[in-house]
Parts: structure tokens; C-alpha cells; sequence
């Protein structure tokens, strides 16, 4: 607690100097930086590798600008969560308990539950596939060992933000030094790579409902819950004009981390596309993966690709269960333990993990149960940011309320189209 404390007292004492026009260049930046790192870890989550590899062996590049337009989405959507909590003080749970009926609240806690239990199947499961493909552990022990070290990086928080900020930072620094060398020795087509970036398509609507479940893994409900925590008691902004400074340095954080996710994602479709698909390979098994890039790139680019899975898997499964403790005590105004969600959010992925399901069937359908949850995260913060009652001067302007609409109608749109295709 006193480590909290103290990292608290002088992050907040930085950030005020910034505020008060003390400090020049980058250095009015970094006290701000790390919240949308945080977030961001969410769009790493290895639901992603699932999804992405998939629809690179599978479509070549043809589906990348599904993750650029994703991505975008991600700036405005964590761009909104952010400010509602340096706005309000409280994050969209909270808010959405003010606002709502009792019932309302209890549903929306009972469905963000769910979410994050598919988020903690992906997770899980993925870490502990991970330590499966490097090391040959077997899948059950290989999870055991998985809960045993999120349980340390949850220790990270007690320490202060700052100290989790900084640890689950480096461990996107290695899942993107990871991708890069994989990228390098793919050598993928850049005029291919430009075309898939910048040309909307389809090929029919296997590739439509891949294209919503890289939505769902893209732009994550729990993502949306937690950028609002992150930010609503970091720094406090004592006016409107201090809280409007605020939201602008954690644009920058958001940009930044958005950016470095959306490269990521990109990467994976980009290796599929350039070793996969252009060997007439079908991939949808991440095991698969991994034993074609030793084949075709040899062993540094399957191990890379194995430590991302691990690193990945590991660092989004402890930032499921910090969005867990959010929702309940936001929700329902309940709070449990953190290790003690911990420990109850391991049964899930055990079970799926002792039943033998296929671990990357798993995370694919993971993906398209998150896409279900994105509406019932994005409509009331849409509905929140755009009340002046609530934002005060932070209020949405016309156009960014507009833009949030329209994001939310092309997903509940998305999600009738993978409904419809699920049940006929």
C-alpha cells in the first residue's frame, strides 16, 4: 500500500507540474503515458493470433483493412472510456449504476461476466500453448504453471500502477520485437500488404464472420470497461481546463498504444499471408503454425512466435481479471479478492483444457462471444459521453457522438449477421 502511495504521490506531482506549464517537450508526455498500454494489452490477447493467422493463410492479405478500420475504432472507443473517467471520477460501471435500474445493472454485470470468462478462455488458453509449443509441456500442467505466473504479474499492481504499467509494457515491447523479426524473415509483398490495407473486400461470408470475430478480437468489451478505471482517479484534474489538458496528453497515450496493437495484428495477418497462403497452406490451428514456421523460417521464428503466444496469453489474462474486480464492485457494488478471482477464473479454461477440446477452436469462438459483449460496453458509454450532466465541458462534440453511433450500428450489425449465420 505504501509503494501505491508513493508511486501515486509522485506521478500526480509530475503531472501537475505538466499542468502548470513547468515542463517542455516529451517530458509533459510521460507522466501521462501507460493507461492505454494497460488497455491495449486487451487487442494482443491470443484470440488474435487465432483469428488473424487464420485469415491470412486463408485470405492472403485481403482482410487487413478490417484491422486498420478496427483499430481506428479502438482510437475513438478507448479514447471515450478514458475520458469518462478523467471527467467523472468514475468508470462506465460505476456510471452505468447511477444511471440505470437496479436490474439493468445486475443483466449488464451478468453479461460483462460472461464476456470476460471468453476472455479468459482466450488468455488461458493461449499462454498455456505457449509453454506447450516451446517447452513440450503438456497442455494441464502447462496451465497450471500459466495461473501460477499471472498470480505474479497481478503482484505488479500491489506495487503501484506505475510498476504494472511498466511491467506489462516491456511485455508488449517483446511481443512486438517478436513479430518484427517474423515479419523481416517473411518478406511479405509491400504493394500486396499496401492493397489489403487500403481496399475494402470480402471473398464471400466465410470471410465476412472471420472478419467479425478479428472485430471481436480487435476492439474488446472488458478494453472499454478498464480504460475507465485506469484513468479515473490517476491524475485529477481540480478544473475543467486541468481535465481537458488531461484527456489531451492520454489521446496521446492512446494513440501511441493503438498504433503499436494495430501493428501487432497486422504482422500476424502479414506472416500468414506471406509464408502460409503463399504456399497454398491453410493454417487454423495455431499448433499448425508454429510447425510450418520451423519448416518454412526455421526454429528463431517458431520460438519467437511461441514466446509472443506465452508473453501475450500471460499479460491480457492478468488484465482480464483486473477488469473483473472493475465490473463487479462498478456493477453491483461488490468486491472479492483479486487473487481470489484469479483462482475462480482459472476453472474455465481447466475444464475446456481437460475436456480436449481443440485449444484453437477455443479461442476462435472466444472471439465471436466477444463480439456479442462490444454493444452492451459501447452504447452506454456512447450514451454517457454524450451528456453534458454527466461530461460537464468534456461533453462529446457533435461529430464524435455521430462517429460513435456509427461504430456502434456497424457492430450490432455484425453481430445479427454472425447470428443469423450461427442459427440458419
Amino acid at each position: 500500500m505504501m509503494e501505491q502511495t508513493a508511486s501515486r504521490i509522485k506521478t500526480e506531482a509530475a503531472a501537475q507540474s505538466v499542468l502548470r506549464g513547468e515542463s517542455k517537450g516529451w517530458k509533459k508526455v510521460l507522466p501521462f503515458l501507460g493507461p492505454a498500454f494497460i488497455a491495449a494489452v486487451a487487442y494482443l490477447d491470443p484470440g488474435n493470433f487465432a483469428t488473424n493467422i487464420t485469415a491470412g493463410s486463408k485470405y492472403g492479405y485481403l482482410l487487413l483493412w478490417v484491422i486498420a478500420f478496427s483499430n481506428l475504432m479502438a482510437v475513438l472507443i478507448q479514447s471515450l472510456s478514458a475520458k469518462l473517467g478523467i471527467a467523472t471520477g468514475k468508470n462506465l460501471p460505476e456510471v452505468a449504476r447511477d444511471r440505470f435500474s437496479k436490474r439493468s445493472s445486475i443483466l449488464l454485470w451478468i453479461q460483462s461476466e460472461l464476456v470476460i470468462m471468453a476472455t479468459d478462455l482466450a488468455e488461458f488458453i493461449g499462454a498455456a500453448l505457449g509453454l506447450y509449443l516451446l517447452f513440450g509441456i503438456p497442455m494441464l500442467p502447462a496451465a497450471i504453471i500459466t495461473a501460477v505466473a499471472s498470480f505474479l504479474i497481478l503482484e505488479l499492481q500491489r506495487r503501484g500502477y506505475r510498476s504494472l504499467e511498466a511491467g506489462i509494457s516491456a511485455m508488449i515491447l517483446m511481443v512486438v520485437l517478436a513479430f518484427a523479426f517474423q515479419v523481416f524473415v517473411a518478406a511479405p509483398d509491400a504493394g500486396a500488404v499496401a492493397r489489403g490495407i487500403i481496399t475494402p473486400a470480402f471473398q464471400g461470408t466465410d470471410s465476412v464472420l472471420l472478419a467479425a470475430g478479428i472485430l471481436g478480437a480487435t476492439v474488446m468489451p472488458h478494453a472499454i470497461y478498464l480504460h475507465s478505471s485506469l484513468t479515473q482517479n490517476r491524475i485529477v484534474g481540480r478544473t475543467p481546463g486541468e481535465k481537458k489538458r488531461i484527456f489531451r496528453m492520454e489521446l496521446i497515450d492512446i494513440v501511441i498504444a493503438m498504433l503499436v496493437a494495430g501493428a501487432v495484428n497486422m504482422s500476424m495477418v502479414v506472416i500468414a499471408a506471406a509464408l502460409f497462403h503463399k504456399n497454398g497452406l491453410l493454417v487454423e490451428d495455431l499448433s499448425l503454425a508454429y510447425t510450418e514456421l520451423d519448416r518454412l523460417v526455421g526454429p528463431m521464428g517458431a520460438v519467437s512466435f511461441g514466446l509472443a503466444l506465452l508473453i501475450a496469453g500471460l499479460a491480457s489474462s492478468s488484465v482480464g481479471t483486473m477488469t473483473g474486480d472493475v465490473v463487479m464492485q462498478g456493477f453491483i457494488n461488490k468486491h472479492i479478492n483479486l487473487y481470489l478471482r484469479r483462482a475462480i477464473t482459472v476453472l474455465p479454461p481447466l475444464a475446456i483444457i481437460i475436456s480436449g477440446v481443440d485449444p484453437t477452436k477455443a479461442l476462435v469462438m472466444s472471439q465471436v462471444v466477444l463480439s456479442f459483449g462490444i454493444a452492451f460496453a459501447l452504447i452506454p458509454l456512447i450514451r454517457f459521453t454524450s451528456s453534458r450532466a454527466i461530461m460537464g465541458e468534456l461533453v462529446n462534440r457533435r461529430i464524435t457522438t455521430i462517429l460513435g453511433w456509427g461504430v456502434a450500428a456497424i457492430v450490432v450489425s455484425l453481430n445479427l449477421f454472425l447470428l443469423f449465420d450461427l442459427v440458419v
